[in-house]
């Protein structure tokens, strides 16, 4: 089948937004009067449990922090707290977009591809990103969003690629993804999305096993890619034609 669709995965692989999450965690809960810190190992630990609600009542069953079980059905509001303080942080365009990225999605507009995205992150946090970034509505920039407040189970299971590609209306051999992580490369895999992996500061030593490839970014004119490993895209840019021309 030929290529009809690129989904982007957000947090990770848009922009390295993980940090501006880490800290804006942070400063929430010293806000609320948690004694609790998330240092970048724990982070990177807490970064396999997709969704920020969710990472928050992990963290609370497992490592038993002080005044986590006051917190526990507070939940929800402590996380939309987090999220409006990680929205003010993104909004002053302080976290750029990866390279390639930007070009990658012109490219396959230009050639006639569908751009979607499926992310476990909310729709408003994908809109403040795209709006700081590319100074556009996001529903300019893609055809569709899938993002996680759409599904009940997110990455790794496969729902979010599989509503990504309804709304894209392809097959999922006619997409391809893009992701920074074991987890979103599970997810696509799944839902029968092959998948280019660029991984992101907290996700370069997960396994990557299965990827159709793992550059170090989609690359640049002045700012070639490193490949790691996978398919041999030739040039110093993952372009659409040449994610075309491997489906075709």
């Amino acid at each position: 089948m030929a290529l009809r669709a690129i989904i982007f995965d957000v947090d990770g692989t848009l922009a390295e937004t993980e940090e501006a999450h880490r800290i804006a965690f942070n400063e929430e809960f010293a806000a609320w009067g948690l004694p609790w810190e998330w240092d970048r190992d724990l982070y990177r630990e807490l970064l396999a449990v997709t969704g920020g609600k969710e990472r928050i009542r992990h963290y609370i069953a497992e490592y038993a922090p002080p005044k986590g079980e006051e917190v526990l059905e507070k939940v929800p509001e402590l996380h939309k707290a987090k999220s409006e303080r990680y929205m003010r942080m993104i909004a002053d365009g302080s976290v750029p977009l990866r390279p390639g990225v930007a070009r990658l999605i012109e490219e396959a507009k230009a050639a006639g591809l569908k751009v979607g995205v499926a992310t476990t992150t909310s729709t408003p946090n994908v809109e403040t990103l795209i709006r700081a970034t590319l100074g556009r509505p996001a529903a300019e920039v893609f055809d569709a969003m899938a993002c996680g407040e759409e599904v009940e189970r997110k990455k790794p299971a496969p729902d979010l690629y599989r509503l990504a590609l309804e709304k894209l209306e392809v097959f999922p051999k006619e997409a391809v993804a893009i992701e920074d992580s074991r987890n979103g490369l599970r997810s696509a895999l799944r839902a029968g999305v092959q998948t280019v992996i660029t991984p992101s500061s907290y996700t370069a030593d997960e396994d990557f096993t299965n990827a159709l490839a793992v550059v170090s970014h989609l690359g640049e004119p002045d700012m070639p890619y490193d490949h790691v490993a996978g398919f041999g895209f030739s040039g110093d840019m993952i372009t659409a034609d040449a994610l075309r021309r491997w489906i075709d």
